[in-house]
């Protein structure tokens, strides 16, 4: 989406009282750029929940203009959410076509792959883009989409299951062992427990509907971190709520940044990068970019 050197500006760290056993250890609502508001990047929260490094929450009517043209990534995989709206995408995996609300696209960029996105209607557009640090394993390999249509996605209960494993639903996203990550919807003083699988000690949320009681504490569009642990997490809507939940094994490696990359060494980081370059030379070649 954007630019990994975009730091957050309003993350606030906060206590929560000890007969909880997950705290709220962050909470912040972002900063906004233009349409999108950047919730986390590598270089703030995304170093406290890796290997989620950056998630950008967008609602909005579109215009006329492109929103996200052609560029790169390397090291990491992006995953967009699509709540509502049609989203038109292209990729230099030779992947292009539309997707509807409730859609998921998984871009698994590994050594190097250009990308664009943009509504493909004037109807509101409205949902997520995360970006997942790869394992080392998996930071300099072949590229690798997904694009899977709402009936794709399975749910339990108030989940949907976008990646990873819940209960007794697996998602079809090919993503790296040891990742949930849901989208789920509460009916009004609807509580909802969350045990995460062994070794998932990284947890957090954002609220994009509604309110949340989790931890002593009420979130209202705002994202929250809580303690690492392995504990259960319990929420309560107060009112009808929509949020995303995440939770994962902590991402092992130091994050080392490139614009719109984020790798696990300065070497792999160098590889992908110069993959990144080859293929934009190619698409200058072909008039794609400038």
């Amino acid at each position: 989406m954007a630019p990994v050197t975009d730091l957050l500006e309003a993350t606030v760290p906060v206590t929560t009282p000890a007969r909880f056993s997950r705290s709220i250890v962050a909470r912040t609502q972002g900063r906004h750029h233009g349409p999108v508001t950047r919730i986390v990047s590598p270089g703030d929260l995304g170093e406290l929940i890796k290997p989620f490094v950056f998630l950008d929450y967008f609602d909005f009517m579109p215009s006329s203009d492109a929103l996200f043209p052609m560029h790169p990534h390397s090291g990491i995989a992006t995953i967009t959410v699509l709540l509502s709206g049609n989203l038109s995408y292209e990729d230099t995996t030779g992947a292009s076509g539309v997707l509807s609300a409730g859609s998921v696209e998984w871009m698994n960029a590994g050594n190097g792959v250009w990308h664009d996105a943009s509504p493909a209607d004037r109807e509101r557009f409205h949902g997520y883009q995360m970006w997942i640090a790869l394992p080392r394993e998996l930071e300099n390999g072949e590229p690798q989409t997904q694009y899977l249509p709402a009936r794709a996605i399975p749910h339990v209960g108030p989940a949907r299951v976008i990646l990873g494993s819940y209960g007794s639903a697996h998602s079809p996203v090919l993503a790296p062992k040891g990742i949930n990550y849901l989208h789920v919807r509460l009916n009004a003083g609807e509580h909802w427990r969350y045990v995460p699988p062994a070794g998932h000690t990284v947890a957090w949320t954002h609220v994009h509907r509604g309110e949340l009681h989790v931890a002593g504490e009420r979130l209202l569009d705002e994202l929250a971190v809580f303690s690492e642990s392995e504990d259960a997490i319990d929420l309560t809507a107060d009112g009808d709520a929509e949020f995303i939940f995440a939770s994962a094994v902590k991402h092992p490696h130091d994050l080392v940044l490139g614009y719109y990359s984020v790798h696990t060494s300065e070497a792999a980081l160098q590889a992908g990068e110069d993959q990144i370059a080859r293929i934009g030379e190619q698409l200058r070649s072909r008039g794609r970019i400038r």
